[in-house]
């Protein structure tokens, strides 16, 4: 499965869309980049001072890249256009901020794939090759919501 094939499988459009490019896939996990428009809504009003980006944002992009692009290159033709993926633990430390304008990299292994079940550990880097969060997400996709 191609990776642009697998962008396109995404539930997700602007401005939700947490997902610019994969870079690797294969079934033991996924590397994939985001960079943050500094129009996003979120950031008005989001620490006034010098805007961050929200961890629940963060976390979504974890999802998006770690969970979701796995997800449908594991089920590969058994992906279902128009299925759900839904997030269903979280366990994130957050290390540092991620500011507007900001190219972050989504690093995720597997850690299993069953019953529906997508269980990774994932890391977020910036550009400097920083960690600003890691953690562990799990995940079903399913065919309604």
């Amino acid at each position: 499965m191609d990776l642009n094939s697998i962008l396109a499988k995404l539930p997700y459009s602007a401005p939700f869309l947490f997902v610019d490019a994969l870079i690797h896939v294969d079934a033991e996990g996924v590397v994939g980049t985001y960079t943050f428009d500094e129009n996003l809504d979120f950031y008005r009003g989001h620490f006034n001072e010098k805007a961050i980006t929200p961890g629940v944002i963060l976390i979504e992009t974890m999802a998006q890249i770690g969970l979701a692009c796995l997800g449908i290159f594991l089920l590969n033709k058994d992906f279902i256009q128009g299925s759900s993926i839904a997030l269903t633990s979280t366990e994130i430390q957050f290390l540092k901020p991620v500011y507007p304008k900001e190219k972050v990299t989504v690093i995720s292994k597997k850690i299993y794939f069953r019953f529906g079940k997508l269980k990774c550990a994932v890391a977020m880097k910036n550009e400097a090759g920083q960690e600003v969060c890691k953690g562990i997400l799990a995940g079903m996709i399913t065919e309604e919501l």
